[in-house]
């Protein structure tokens, strides 16, 4: 009887497994993808956005630092 469990247990397994397959190949054929051109075009966007976002992080961190060297100066 014990044997019969693993049996089903595994089956069971290996049918979800293969409709989970199933599913996410059905899912995959729904996307659009983007072309060439647009997938050029969103990466120099999230490029340029990331090097502006790191500009603007490393000139507050310098002016803090700068700011916090003046006060700790005086004293």
């Amino acid at each position: 009887m014990a044997d019969e469990a693993r049996v089903s247990k595994f089956g069971n397994f290996r049918r979800n497994l293969i409709k989970f397959f199933r599913e996410v190949k059905g899912e995959l054929k729904k996307v659009i993808w983007p072309t060439r051109s647009q997938l050029v075009n969103y990466t120099l966007t999230v490029l340029v956005l990331c090097l502006l976002v790191g500009a603007v992080i490393w000139l507050t961190d310098f002016g803090v630092g700068l700011i916090v060297k003046l006060f700790l100066a005086r004293q």
